[in-house]
């Protein structure tokens, strides 16, 4: 009986413990962040709520980095793209994400510093090879495009999305996405 009374007693702490906890948890303020605002500050005050709600998640945080980075915010962009670099979750799609951050800016450098992160990463990457070399032959040095691209139509020579960026690389189109 006393067994029973314990266990009671801790499933209804428990009970009450996840319903406080939930209850507690402050709703996103949704179009409230912005209604009614300037573009800047909705636009700041959008990504500061979308960068408490993405907490750790490398993907929502790159793409947060992005908009502050291009936007003008070099440094908070910045300032997030160093977190995920530093985070152990960072691999290999995640450094291809920054640099394609770094190309839009007409960084190559950095861009070229983190594809190479990318390619080092994953040497069965095609999609990665083939979006890089286009990258590669947009910016002038087709020699190391076209390597890539022969490495990622020696795998999947099938795959309609390598000629797309190969097609891509030569014309100057942006990337697509």
């Amino acid at each position: 009986m006393r067994k029973g009374l314990v266990v009671a007693l801790s499933l209804g702490c428990l009970t009450l413990g996840i319903g406080v906890g939930y209850a507690a948890k402050e709703k996103p303020p949704g179009m409230d962040a912005i209604r009614g605002k300037p573009a800047k500050e909705a636009a700041m005050s959008a990504l500061a709520t979308a960068e408490t709600l993405a907490g750790e998640d490398t993907w929502q945080l790159i793409a947060i980095a992005r908009v502050y980075y291009l936007s003008g915010d070099k440094a908070h962009g910045q300032a997030i793209i160093d977190r995920v670099n530093a985070s152990k979750g960072a691999k290999g799609n995640d450094w291809q994400r920054i640099g394609r951050i770094y190309s839009e800016a007409k960084e190559n450098a950095k861009a070229e510093e983190f594809f190479n992160k990318t390619l080092a990463y994953d040497a069965k990457d095609d999609s990665g090879r083939a979006e890089i070399g286009a990258w590669y032959i947009r910016n002038g040095n087709r020699d190391r495009g076209e390597q890539l691209l022969t490495e990622a139509f020696a795998r999947h020579a099938d795959d309609p999305y390598h000629y797309i960026r190969a097609a891509e690389g030569l014309l100057g189109v942006p990337e697509g996405r």
